[in-house]
Parts: structure tokens; C-alpha cells; sequence
């Protein structure tokens, strides 16, 4: 199976599924984007929500993705990958069509818990599916393309509420049509899946030799070659499932570390990568910048991201993973004393924005490196697990991060964050090599 799929070009169901699979991480990143909108506007009159509120509002998603990711996980290894991207989008879209019609602040909380939870496991899961159905010659491509593509989503649904902030058309407010926008590309999302075949490698692995042998036969239909016959006979045997699930993270030395590494480089990566982007306009008004400065740099910084994520996916298949991993750790703890030095604002926005795009590439190629280094039957759940680590620390970044900035200034915070990348990199350099243009695991 293995051998037959990493044969095959790349044909037009691989361009259906990485387009499927784009649309939702799309969405997905615009759900979470949105939180920053919705924290605008409801600090706003007339709203003027208290910051207690609004604090309890935003971790919503963050904390309902921690509980949402290793659930989706555990569908994903035990009823197949499409099933389980195909609820995650239907609860997606169930939670954004709840927020959109809620009245008053509780519902409106529960609402985004439930898209938090389907938010959780749906990036995880997008990599997993991609990684097993791409031949092994195009897999980080076609994963760092999905990613530098979804990050657009997050900068097309703050222009959405900015383009409809003047006015209420058709008596709904510009937040409400940014969810139901966003609930119906979800529910989109989840049709289009149902025209996917699943995972053949997932099938096999857990002993389904015939559909994986039927969902191979489609890739290679639409590479127009004839499909391979199944021989008959001892050999047409299929092979004993492997273990999947939560369970089998435990079964063995190996799975438990390979598990374990991942977990700590998932729920270290927040502290860098995510606490930039949400504490560099902060830091910027420490160094005496006015708001309007601080917003004009915030949004500046986030166009290097989608761009250099797409430019390194044109290399990224003859790269070693583990060592551009350890490459950009590195330079992210120099741009962050660099930022942490500068004081004009030129140089600041030139350094913000190597610092966000090295940060979103390291989480894209970091995604490449954990699918191909996982088994596949407990690749979902291990994936979704670290993921569920990262999102929790994620919540917790500003809180942990902003009295250091507060009480003790910029480089006391970047040498908590570049203590943070260092054992980020201790971790990859202990651990095993990548496998670019290699088989998955």
C-alpha cells in the first residue's frame, strides 16, 4: 500500500483533498482570528464589556480546543480520519451558527466553547489525513501550502468585520456575519469531505485490506494507470491490525517516547510563537509608541507568515526537518533580543515580521516532522494530544508572560523566551531525524 501510493504523481484527488483540507483550516484559523475582533468590539461602547467577562469569553475556544483535540484525536484513529474531520466541521459550524444567534454574553460563551472544541482537533487531524494520502516525495509541500493558505483565513475575517463595521446590514452585526459566514464554510467543509476517499494507509494499518485497497485504486484511477490486482491466495491476507487509540500510546517504550516528544515541543512552541504575536504590541507601547503605532505594527507583522510558508513549501522536501526545525528556533530567539533592543519603528516592524513568519513556518514544518515520525494507527490521537498541550499553554502565555513584561521589561520576557526555544531545540537535537521523501511510519 505504502509503495503504491508514494508511486503515484500528484493527481487531481490529491488537489481535491489539499483544497478540502485548505477551506477548513481556513475557516478554522478565521474562528480563532475572530476572538481578536470580538475582543474590539466588546470593550467598546456600547457594549463596554467588564475585562473579567471578556477574558472568561476568549479562553472559551482556547480551553474548549484543549478538550476538543484529543476527543477528535480518538474518532480519528477509530472511525477514520474523514469521519472525524467531517464532525469537527459540523460542530464547527453548529457553534458559529449558536454564536451568531446568541442573546446575552453566557450563551454566546457556550457557543464558542463548542466551536473551541471542534477547533481543537480539526488542524491536527488535517495533518494527519494529508500526510497519509500525499506520495512522500510532495507530503511537506502539500502540508506547509495547506497551513500558508488557512493562515489567510485570520487576516480575511478581520477585514470582513472592518468592511461591515460601518454600517448593520440587514439588522445583523458585522461579528454575527463573520459567524454565520463562517459556519456555512464549515458545513461546506464537511459535504465536500464525504467526496474524499479515507486514509489507505489508515485502513490498512488497523486490518480493512479491502477499502484500502479500494481507496488506493481511486488515487490511482486519477493518475490514469491501471489498478494494481490484489493477488489471490496466502499473500492477499490481510496483515493483523495494529493498536490504535489512546491505549496504544502506552503499549510500548517507543510509542510513549515518540509521544512524549511531541507533547513537549507542542507545549513548548506557544511560549514563542504564539505570545510574540499577542504581547508585541504591548511591548511596543513599553517603548513609548503610541496605540495607533502599536495596531499599525501589530498588523504589519502578520503579513510575512502566509508568504514565507508558502515560499518554504518549494523546498521544504529537500530539506532535513529536524535540523530547519533547530535553525529556526535559533533565529527566533535572535529576532527576539533584536526586538527587545530596537527602538525605532521601522526596525521593529522589519524584525516583527521575520519573527511571525519563522514562527508560523516552525509550526508547519514541526507538523511535518510529528506525521511522519508516528505510527499510523495512534498518529491522530499522539498528534491531537501534543496539540491539546500546545493550546492550553497557549491560553496561558499571556498570563504567564505579562507580569514579567510588566515588572521587569522586553528582555526579561524574550530570555524567558529564548530559554523556551532552547529547550525546544535540546529536544529536536535528542530526537530522531526526519523523514523527508521517505515513507511515513
Amino acid at each position: 500500500m505504502t509503495q503504491r501510493l508514494d508511486a503515484l504523481p500528484i493527481t487531481r484527488l490529491h488537489a481535491a483533498a489539499l483544497a478540502v483540507c485548505t477551506l477548513g483550516l481556513f475557516t478554522d484559523i478565521a474562528e480563532v482570528a475572530l476572538s481578536n475582533a470580538l475582543a474590539a468590539i466588546f470593550l467598546a461602547p456600547p457594549h463596554n464589556m467588564a475585562r473579567g467577562s471578556l477574558s472568561l469569553l476568549l479562553a472559551s475556544v482556547f480551553a474548549g480546543g484543549a478538550v476538543g483535540a484529543p476527543f477528535f484525536g480518538m474518532l480519528g484513529d477509530r472511525l477514520g480520519r474523514r469521519r472525524a474531520l467531517q464532525a469537527s466541521l459540523a460542530l464547527m459550524a453548529a457553534g458559529s451558527l449558536a454564536a451568531a444567534a446568541s442573546q446575552g454574553l453566557t450563551a454566546l460563551t457556550v457557543a464558542r466553547t463548542i466551536s473551541g472544541f471542534a477547533i481543537g482537533g480539526f488542524p491536527p487531524l488535517v495533518a494527519t489525513y494529508l500526510a497519509e494520502v500525499m506520495p512522500a516525495r510532495h507530503r511537506g509541500a502539500t502540508l506547509l501550502i495547506c497551513a500558508g493558505i488557512g493562515l489567510l483565513g485570520g487576516l480575511a475575517v478581520i477585514l470582513l468585520v472592518q468592511a461591515l463595521s460601518p454600517g448593520v446590514p440587514l439588522g445583523i452585526e458585522p461579528w454575527r456575519w463573520a459567524l454565520i459566514l463562517g459556519g456555512a464554510l464549515a458545513a461546506l467543509g464537511g459535504f465536500l469531505f464525504a467526496r474524499l476517499p479515507d486514509s489507505p494507509r489508515w485502513l490498512a494499518s488497523i486490518g480493512r485490506s479491502i477499502e484500502a485497497d479500494s481507496a488506493c485504486r481511486l488515487f490511482e484511477r486519477a493518475a490514469g494507470r491501471l489498478p494494481v490486482s490484489t493477488p489471490a491466495g496466502p499473500a492477499a491476507t490481510p496483515a493483523a491490525p495494529g493498536a490504535a487509540g489512546f491505549r496504544a500510546l502506552f503499549t510500548g517504550t517507543h510509542e510513549l517516547r515518540r509521544t512524549g516528544l511531541f507533547v513537549g515541543l507542542y507545549t513548548l512552541a506557544p511560549l514563542a510563537t504564539i505570545a510574540f504575536p499577542l504581547l508585541s504590541a504591548v511591548v511596543m507601547v513599553e517603548k513609548g509608541f503610541k496605540v495607533e503605532q502599536s495596531l499599525a505594527f501589530a498588523a504589519l507583522s502578520m503579513l510575512g507568515p502566509p508568504l514565507g510558508t508558502l515560499l518554504t513549501a518549494l523546498v521544504i522536501d529537500r530539506l532535513e526537518r529536524r535540523a530547519c526545525l533547530t535553525g529556526l528556533a535559533a533565529a527566533m530567539a535572535a529576532l527576539g533580543t533584536g526586538f527587545a533592543a530596537s527602538g525605532t519603528f521601522l526596525t521593529l516592524v522589519l524584525v516583527g515580521i521575520a519573527f511571525n513568519t519563522a514562527a508560523a513556518t516552525y509550526g508547519s514544518i514541526l507538523a511535518v516532522y510529528a506525521t511522519e515520525l508516528l505510527p499510523t494507527p495512534l498518529r491522530a490521537s499522539a498528534m491531537t494530544c501534543a496539540w491539546a498541550g500546545g493550546r492550553i499553554v497557549a491560553a496561558l502565555a499571556p498570563i504567564i508572560l505579562l507580569p514579567i513584561l510588566t515588572a521587569y521589561g522586553p528582555h526579561a520576557m524574550f530570555a524567558v523566551i529564548t530559554v523556551v526555544l532552547g529547550a525546544s531545540a535540546t529536544l529536536l537535537v535528542a530526537g530522531p531525524r526526519g523523514l523527508s521523501g521517505q515513507a511515513v511510519a
